[in-house]
């Protein structure tokens, strides 16, 4: 095996007979080195865009959250409070009240998202961070207080400084609609608005509303109920052994989700459009790697005298065969090992100077250029497939070659 190797190396490195053949050997190359690093810095664009989003869903998604697996509510939100905060590795535990509303300000009116949290709910999240106008406060000695997305803050034209009041209306669990005056059928309240936060994600931005959780409960006509329960943990505890705790103290009747659990539909989606992309740079790959095929098919005519010589010298038709196999596997190779090092350079620069820009207003952007983030196992996945490719291209050689020796 040795012998063959170095006669492979020899037929890789050397100058062919024919500047055609020489060309096409570097294509070929060139061919596996280019895609396998473009591989390398799709799916590590795709790992930055995801950790960015997820990272800016951290500001206000709880670490871990605690809802009732069947129904709306958690019926004694009290109970659930007692064991969550008896459990080792939490820090914080609060109940929230989450349910759709109208909001009417002066002559504008939408329908919003409420939640109803504690007065200390920036201590659970960091909902401070976001916010763009005013601060965080839900309650004063003189009025209750909402913080608000810029959504609705854009569409209902209101603003902090303001001393007007929002009108909220929610429809009444209990009790039927008396036509005469449908309005009796809605629970109504009002506060001032305190400030206006922007995530930079629709789902958060368009119509959430932070108000107190009491007047959440009057709205909503809840007593100890909650829509959930949310955690935050002390820092450097195990999420994993915290989530385990919990599932075995409250039981099935309960389901524990973490920042990621509970983004499980933002993760897939960006998950599906990496995975997608991957694809089609494979299907580049492999058409890629059918240079590799033409190259060893014309090194293969061309050494038609150095294979009669291995024969008269006494080599098999396999050894002659595991030659040119061998050329093939060490073009996959050097191709691969070239890419994947070529790609890991591109994104370390990417990070530290970030060359590639995204387009639109800078003062509106998160991040000004592409996020990249490099995974360990994209890169074992990236090798195996071009592992897996040169196996292919070996046994299309293996092919061309019995062919070849049975001429």
């Amino acid at each position: 095996m040795g012998v063959l190797l170095k006669i492979a190396l020899r037929y890789l490195v050397s100058k062919k007979a024919h500047n055609a053949v020489n060309i096409i050997s570097i294509i070929s190359v060139l061919g596996v080195v280019v895609t396998t690093a473009a591989l390398v810095c799709v799916l590590s664009v795709f790992n930055g865009f995801r950790g960015l989003i997820m990272s800016r869903l951290a500001l206000l998604d709880p670490q871990i959250e605690v809802t009732a697996t069947l129904g709306k509510t958690i019926a004694d939100a009290d109970s659930v409070l007692a064991v969550a905060r008896a459990t080792p590795g939490v820090e914080l535990a609060m109940p929230v009240i989450a349910d759709n509303a109208l909001a009417i300000f002066a002559d504008y009116q939408m329908p919003v998202r409420l939640k109803g949290v504690p007065d200390d709910y920036n201590r659970l999240t960091d909902v401070d961070s976001v916010i763009v106008d005013g601060r965080w406060q839900l309650h004063d000695q003189v009025a209750s207080y909402a913080v608000v997305g810029v959504g609705p803050a854009l569409r209902l034209h209101v603003r902090p400084e303001y001393l007007i009041m929002m009108q909220l209306y929610a429809p009444q669990r209990q009790g039927s609609v008396n036509m005469a005056n449908p309005m009796g059928a809605f629970t109504a309240d009002s506060l001032f608005v305190a400030g206006v936060f922007q995530l930079q994600q629709n789902s958060y931005d368009n119509d959430l509303m932070y108000v107190p959780i009491d007047m959440a409960r009057r709205l909503f006509d809840y007593e100890r109920e909650a829509t959930a329960v949310e955690l935050r943990l002390e820092p450097g505890a195990d999420e994993a052994a915290v989530m385990t705790r919990l599932t075995q103290q409250l039981g099935s009747a309960y389901t524990i989700k973490n920042r990621l659990m509970q983004q499980a539909t933002a993760y897939r989606l960006v998950n599906i459009e990496k995975w997608m992309a991957f694809l089609l740079m494979t299907f580049i790959l492999i058409i890629a790697t059918f240079n590799v095929v033409s190259t060893l098919s014309l090194l293969i005519i061309e050494k038609d005298e150095s294979i009669a010589t291995l024969r008269s010298l006494g080599a098999s038709d396999s050894q002659i065969t595991r030659i040119f196999v061998i050329e093939g596997w060490l073009i996959a190779l050097v191709g691969a090992v070239a890419g994947i090092v070529l790609g890991l350079l591109l994104c370390l620069g990417q990070q530290q100077f970030g060359w590639l820009k995204l387009g639109g207003d800078p003062a509106t952007m998160i991040v000004r250029s592409y996020p990249v983030e490099v995974v360990w196992t994209d890169l074992i996945v990236v090798a195996l497939l071009v592992a897996a490719i040169g196996a292919l291209t070996s046994l299309v050689t293996t092919l061309v070659m019995r062919r070849r020796l049975a001429r």
